[in-house]
Order: structure tokens, then C-alpha cells, then sequence
């Protein structure tokens, strides 16, 4: 999906750059780090960022040659310990950020529609989210997308917080159009 030159969502593919695409993650989880909060984006190793793209569909943001965001989509999780992310219907985001230095630009927006609308093609009605509970701006900014908080989940020990769980209605407003 073309966005405007040279802005380009594509699914991650064999070709893509691990070392790279974990390095940004790492710079866009360090402000959280920095408050100590320690998302497993902060510490993940380049094997991890291969698993978590391989446990749904990966997402690249390119402008040009640079990787500027990531997201990873995931449908319903049978084994999941979440038993939202278990519910047929209901997909999941997961590692989704924006380089620190392309934040501003509206770019997590439009990543954020691109993966809604991914979803909801290929079936889901419900997305969800979990996101550390301190990360007060985070939710806010999930909210303002069209997410409500539905309850909380804990992934210690990869973290070292509890998490809210939020949902995103796909039939209600059209989804992807709450990312505008």
C-alpha cells in the first residue's frame, strides 16, 4: 500500500533487516524504559522480533530506504493465557511503534488504519491491545482511536508491569476510520 512517495506499509518479508527493525523498536520503547517501564520492546533480541512477527503478520512502515514503524497483527490465540486474544472474532496488535524520529508526522495513524483494515479483511470484528497501565498517554492515545479499556493482564516476568487490555469495535464507526 502506497501512502505517498516514498511512505510504504508492506508485510515484513524474508528480506527484511531484523537487526535493524529491532533496533527501532528499542529506540521507540526507550522512553518508556526510561521511565521504567520495562516492555518487552525494550529488551527484546533480534530472535524475539522474528518470533513475534512470525506468531501473526508482520507490518514495515518505510520512508524510503528507512524503516520508520512496525507493527505485528495476530489472529484469534486458542493457547493464549488472555482469553480475549483466544475469542474467535478478535485480532491483536502487538510491537506496534513509530521511530522517535518520524513521530509527529501522523505516520502511527496511518500504520494503525492499515492494520485494522488488514484485520477486518480477513475477518475480525474486535481488535485488541494490551499496554502497560502506567503508560497513561499510550491508553489515552488508544482511546482517541476508537479503544476502550476491558480489563488487564500481566506478562511478568517480560515485564515488570500490569497491563490494561483494550478493544477496538471493527463494525462500530467502520474501524479504520476511528485511526483518523
Amino acid at each position: 500500500m502506497t501512502l505517498s512517495n516514498p511512505l510504504l506499509i508492506r508485510p515484513v518479508t524474508a528480506a527484511d533487516d531484523l537487526a535493524r527493525l529491532t533496533a527501532l523498536i528499542h529506540s521507540a520503547y526507550a522512553p518508556h524504559a526510561q521511565r521504567g517501564l520495562r516492555y518487552w520492546g525494550t529488551h527484546q533480541s533480534v530472535e524475539d522480533t522474528a518470533k513475534r512477527f512470525a506468531s501473526g503478520k508482520g507490518l514495515v512502515m518505510l520512508d524510503g530506504n528507512d524503516y520508520v514503524g512496525t507493527a505485528t497483527l495476530r489472529p484469534p490465540q486458542p493457547e493464549s493465557t488472555v482469553p480475549l486474544y483466544r475469542e474467535p472474532a478478535v485480532w491483536s496488535l502487538c510491537q506496534f511503534c513509530i521511530s522517535p524520529d518520524a513521530k509527529g508526522r501522523g505516520y502511527g495513524k496511518q500504520l494503525h488504519a492499515y492494520a485494522l483494515d488488514y484485520a477486518r479483511k480477513a475477518g475480525a470484528r474486535v481488535m485488541a491491545l494490551d499496554t502497560a497501565q502506567p503508560a497513561t498517554a499510550l491508553i489515552a492515545m488508544y482511546e482517541s482511536w476508537g479503544y476502550r479499556v476491558v480489563g488487564e493482564c500481566d506478562w511478568r516476568p517480560l515485564t515488570n508491569y500490569t497491563s490494561v487490555l483494550m478493544e477496538c469495535d471493527l463494525e462500530e464507526k467502520g474501524g479504520a476510520d476511528n485511526a483518523d
